[in-house]
C-alpha cells in the first residue's frame, strides 16, 4: 500500500510539475489557431466571398457585432457585411496588423489588433481602425463572439 500512496503522491507532482508547461503550450497552440482563422478570414475577404469570411464568427442568435449600430446574431451581422460591402471594389483589400491573442482561459480568449482596407477613392477609400474581438473555441475551432471594430477617421488629402 505504501508503494502505491508513493507512486500516486510523484504521479500528482509531475502532473502538477508540468501543468505551467502543458497551458502555455495549449495557449501556444490556441493563439496559432486563432491567427490562422484570421488570415483565413483576410484571404476570404480578399478574395470577395463574405459568406466564407463570416465562418470566422460562431453562427448563433448570440454573437455580438459592436459598431454602428449594434447588430445581435448571426445572420443580421452577414446581412450588415453584405450591405456595406456590396461590391468587390467597395471590399478592397484587407489585411490585420498588430494582433494580439490573450487567452482568458481554456475556452474563450481575446484578439486586439488593426485592420486596414486599400481601396480606389471611387469605391470609398482606404478604411483603417481598431478591433477587439472575443473568441470561443467550439466543436468547429475558434470564432469570433464579440467584435467591437471602430473606425479611424479619414484623413484628408494634403
Amino acid at each position: 500500500m505504501r508503494i502505491f500512496r508513493a507512486f500516486v503522491v510523484l504521479l500528482a507532482v509531475a502532473v502538477f510539475a508540468n501543468a505551467p508547461h502543458m497551458l502555455a503550450q495549449a495557449s501556444s497552440q490556441d493563439d496559432q489557431q486563432i491567427r490562422a482563422l484570421l488570415n483565413k478570414q483576410a484571404t476570404d475577404w480578399n478574395r470577395g466571398d463574405l459568406d466564407a469570411f463570416a465562418t470566422g464568427y460562431k453562427d448563433s442568435p448570440d454573437i455580438l457585432f459592436m459598431g454602428s449600430p449594434i447588430d445581435k446574431g448571426y445572420a443580421a451581422m452577414v446581412a450588415r457585411y453584405h450591405k456595406a460591402f456590396p461590391t468587390r471594389e467597395k471590399m478592397g483589400t484587407l489585411t490585420f496588423s498588430e494582433v494580439e491573442v490573450q487567452p482568458l482561459d481554456e475556452r474563450f480568449a481575446t484578439v486586439t489588433g488593426r485592420f486596414h482596407l486599400e481601396r480606389t477613392s471611387a469605391a470609398g477609400g482606404n478604411a483603417d481602425g481598431y478591433y477587439l474581438l472575443v473568441m470561443e473555441k467550439t466543436a468547429d475551432g475558434w470564432k469570433a463572439i464579440r467584435d467591437a471594430t471602430t473606425n479611424l477617421p479619414k484623413v484628408a488629402a494634403k
